[in-house]
């Protein structure tokens, strides 16, 4: 599984790297306009319209892969966690182990009582009478 993982996410590197290139080296849709004004940048290595049929199909095959090794990669991911959790049959919570406390350190619960009442001391009692 592992061996898997590894090699789809070499796939997926180099389907990156390449779509990331493609895009790079492809003119967008004003650079012909700017030709037409004698910048010379229609005379490309492809042609002047071969380009954006090869250039563009090959990066539509670089998405592909990259969408479907990405896929892949879901997939195995989703298994391998499936796969370490067959045996517990509750949630994630449950199956979470509470951290363990020192024995020295009890936990302090804070106690809920009511006020209590003052009562008069028996000097103000007696200035009082």
């Amino acid at each position: 599984m592992q061996v898997w993982s590894s090699l789809l996410v070499v796939v997926q590197m180099l389907a990156a790297i390449a779509m990331i290139g493609l895009v790079l080296v492809q003119h967008g849709k004003g650079a012909d306009m700017g030709a037409s004004f004698g910048s010379g940048a229609s005379g490309s290595l492809f042609g002047a319209t071969g380009s954006a049929n090869f250039l563009s199909r090959f990066t539509a095959v670089c998405a592909a892969i990259f969408f479907a090794s990405t896929l892949g990669l879901a997939l195995l991911s989703n298994q391998a966690t499936t796969a370490s959790a067959a045996g517990d049959t509750g949630s994630v919570l449950e199956r979470a182990t509470p951290a363990a406390a020192p024995a020295s350190v009890a936990p302090q619960i804070p106690s809920v009582a009511p006020a209590p009442t003052p009562q008069p001391s028996a000097a103000a009692a007696s200035a009082a009478r």
